[in-house]
């Protein structure tokens, strides 16, 4: 049975996920109709799999922000599989580059994208530039931990841009829990002070923290941040118990160097992909994976409230190739 038919069948199996495959496939459209439909023509391009294939689609993969080193890796295995398999012919090698899609995401990893949440009060740390969609990312998570039966409060730790608090106040309105908040150009560790102090005496069940995303320079940055969770941490061992940084899809290659100074200014747990809905370049969900070891937990497939969805690296793969996938299995 071919990968695709695989696919097919582990991500149908129940309607919750049939449903969030959807949203994949809609979320992945951009990046479908420019990435996959140009494998498509590559594929009816070249009736022989041999080493002009091989580098025009790396230059394909290169264009969807996959990132040099993933795309070489990639290919690398790719004609690993070909000789082993002894394929000839470019037909069903999508399926083929799927495969090698998941397995290098993974890794060889079992990967969790659950949340590390504690027993009692847990707290999460969201961090990013601004303009990558972090805050509305935290509405969305608020909401999505409410619907599962949390009690949420959130607090507006970015003190220095104008209208951040607001805008938080209006999401935590919006999803229906409290917004612990001091007025514009306070000590976000000191707002943080007083969510925690307020969380435990709500007995809320998780607290997530807003932070700034204006900071001039790295070393702000660490300071700021270093500052922050050593506060969280005083008050509640082990925490912060996820530091999740914000990413905006439609950024590129940009995205990842964001990525590398965050995670050098604090110890990034995972990443929240924000818009990837806005971009024909959804190859960089691979590179930061690859270049940063910090797994993809959250991916932004639209506007919705429900479409900020836990990442699954075979849904993500079947959004990338779905019309040829739906072709294939039902052969």
């Amino acid at each position: 049975m071919s990968f695709f038919k695989k696919l097919k069948e582990k991500i149908t199996g129940s309607n919750e996920t049939v449903t969030v495959t959807e949203k994949f496939k809609d979320g992945l459209s951009k990046t479908r109709q420019s990435f996959t439909s140009k494998v498509n023509d590559l594929v009816a391009r070249f009736r022989e799999v041999d080493e002009d294939f091989f580098e025009e689609l790396e230059e394909l993969l290169l264009q969807a922000d996959v990132g040099v080193e993933t795309v070489m890796e990639l290919v690398d295995q790719l004609r690993w599989e070909v000789q082993r398999k002894n394929i000839k012919n470019t037909e069903g090698i999508q399926s083929v580059i799927s495969e090698k899609l998941v397995d290098i995401y993974k890794d060889g990893e079992e990967l969790d994208t659950e949340l590390n949440l504690d027993n009692e009060l847990s707290v999460i740390l969201m961090v990013g530039v601004n303009g990558v969609g972090k805050t509305t990312t935290i509405g969305k998570l608020a909401a999505r931990l409410k619907a599962e039966g949390k009690t949420v409060m959130l607090a507006a730790g970015d003190t220095f841009r104008a209208g951040a608090i607001d805008q938080l106040v209006v999401w935590g309105e919006r999803v229906g829990v409290e917004v612990i908040r001091q007025s514009e150009g306070s000590d976000p560790a000191a707002v943080m002070y007083d969510a925690i102090r307020a969380a435990k005496n709500r007995k809320v069940d998780v607290l997530i923290c807003d932070t700034a995303g204006r900071l001039q320079n790295k070393v702000n940055l660490m300071n700021e941040l270093e500052k922050v969770h050593r506060v969280i941490g005083k008050e509640i061992e082990g925490a912060p118990h996820e530091v999740l940084l914000a990413l905006d899809a439609t950024t590129g290659q940009n995205a990842l160097i964001q990525a590398q100074t965050f995670k050098e200014a604090t110890n990034v747990t995972g990443i929240v992909l924000t818009k990837l809905d806005g971009t024909a370049k959804g190859g960089i969900v691979l590179a930061i994976r690859n270049k940063l070891n910090i797994p993809v937990k959250f991916v932004g497939l639209g506007e919705g409230m429900d479409d900020l969805q836990p990442f699954d690296p075979e849904k993500y793969v079947y959004g990338l190739f779905a019309e040829g996938l739906e072709k294939e299995a039902d052969e």
